[in-house]
């Protein structure tokens, strides 16, 4: 398989922003340009950061940028969606020296076709082989993965990528995941349709970010989904799920389960509850 070279997009950080993530994450260097060292990363990377759209869901300014995200993540104690999340992550792995390609992806294209298509930001690193880093679905891999076609588990959870009819890849998420699906291919790089889905993401009244909640973060043993008053701790053999009861409760658990400093999260509560009376009436 031919590859193009790692675009410019991938936007390396700072030497001082770079050491302030690697403490972030708890990294210390060195760091080995190989699997072992993109292993370590991708999973520091995933214990230390939450997944969140809190931005889209409360109208809260929003860039695609890797030093926006380096500014609410690292300097601020906040996560960030898959634009932030893979866009931040890339940037440090090119600080690093690691040679890595922005892909543009589309989360659930096999149901909404190519409208989906620059709805999801992951990553191609290049090391002995072209390999699949994904720290932006939420509840997905936390390790790096070959790309290639096949069935993988990781941690009892089962994942495939698989080919479409199209020419595109599928990455298929354990059966438990909130994104079921998202297609990629290993040379499309779009920079322009990332920008224009983040804004449309971000605004519209269709996208699934404006008017639910979704906050996810990885756990030594699986993942735990907030999604608007419902939390939900899933191993690979459990789920269970709590009800979000009050403001207090809610602030309570962005603090301790979600490690987020969230502003004023009774205003979050409030819109939570403002949504669900919109669907009950």
């Amino acid at each position: 398989m031919t590859h193009a070279p790692s675009n410019e997009n991938a936007m390396t950080l700072t030497a001082r922003q770079l050491d302030a993530y690697l403490e972030r994450i708890g990294v210390e260097r060195p760091v080995s340009l190989d699997f072992a060292g993109l292993s370590r990363l991708h999973r520091a990377h995933l214990m230390a950061f939450t997944w969140e759209a809190l931005d889209a869901f409360m109208g809260w300014p929003n860039a695609v940028t890797p030093a926006s995200a380096f500014a609410k993540m690292v300097e601020g104690r906040r996560g960030g969606w898959c634009y932030e999340m893979n866009g931040l992550f890339g940037a440090a792995l090119a600080a690093l020296g690691f040679n890595v390609t922005r892909l543009c992806g589309g989360v659930d294209r096999e149901k909404l076709g190519d409208a989906a298509i620059g709805n999801h930001l992951t990553l191609r690193v290049d090391l002995d082989r072209p390999y699949l880093a994904e720290v932006g679905v939420a509840d997905a891999i936390i390790a790096p993965v070959p790309l290639a076609v096949g069935p993988f588990s990781q941690r009892g959870f089962d994942f495939s990528i698989v080919p479409t009819a199209d020419g595109w890849l599928r990455f298929n998420n354990h059966a438990q995941g909130i994104a079921k699906s998202f297609d990629f291919r290993a040379d499309h790089s779009d920079e322009a349709a990332l920008a224009a889905t983040q804004a449309w993401l971000m605004q519209d009244a269709g996208s699934p970010f404006t008017h639910a909640l979704a906050v996810l973060r990885h756990t030594a043993e699986g993942y735990v989904a907030l999604q608007n008053d419902r939390l939900r701790i899933v191993t690979p053999t459990v789920a269970q799920e709590r009800r979000i009861t009050s403001a207090d409760h809610l602030a309570e658990t962005f603090e301790t389960v979600f490690d987020l400093d969230i502003p004023r999260p009774a205003r979050v509560w409030d819109r939570i509850q403002s949504i669900g009376r919109a669907k009950a009436a």
